[in-house]
């Protein structure tokens, strides 16, 4: 199985606006998705915070998706990842780069390390890996357009 999905989208902002609003603003664009929850509750509020990505329940109670690898503004974000389905020690990794064309900026999403995660796992949904890892790049582009959204509110 490649373990790995790559997706890409161009923004219209700088480099150092799409991150500041990638990691800053992350709870004001975040889409919640049923496939890929974080947490097996109604979704929260996710921010990074203190080197980690975390999402806040209604309930205060604060679940850690991961913690952030490499912070390099405007740059790259590097960050691990875990779903509330992931067996108890898995984590994958996200790594987002952030690069200047013309007025724009490609926003660029590489999510790796599924090959982890067992086949009979909730994770998984019962899908094949190639349906999986569709399912993974279609909701990151999702994630991106929304990032893309948001820097055109301002």
């Amino acid at each position: 199985m490649t373990s790995k999905v790559y997706v890409a989208l161009r923004v219209k902002a700088t480099p150092a606006r799409a991150f500041a609003v990638f990691t800053g603003e992350i709870g004001a664009w975040w889409r919640p998705s049923n496939l890929f929850q974080t947490t097996p509750r109604a979704p929260g509020r996710l921010a990074f915070d203190d080197g980690r990505l975390i999402e806040t329940l209604a309930s205060g109670k604060v679940f850690e998706i991961g913690r952030v690898l490499a912070w390099e503004p405007p740059e790259r974000l590097v960050f691990s990842w875990r779903q509330a389905s992931f067996p108890p020690d898995l984590t994958t990794e996200v790594e987002v780069r952030f690069e200047a064309v013309g007025d724009e900026t490609r926003v660029s999403v590489e999510h790796r390390g599924f090959h982890q995660v067992p086949a009979d796992s909730a994770a998984r949904h019962g899908f094949p890996d190639a349906a999986l890892l569709a399912r993974l790049a279609a909701y990151w582009q999702d994630q991106i357009a929304a990032v893309g959204a948001r820097v055109e509110l301002r």
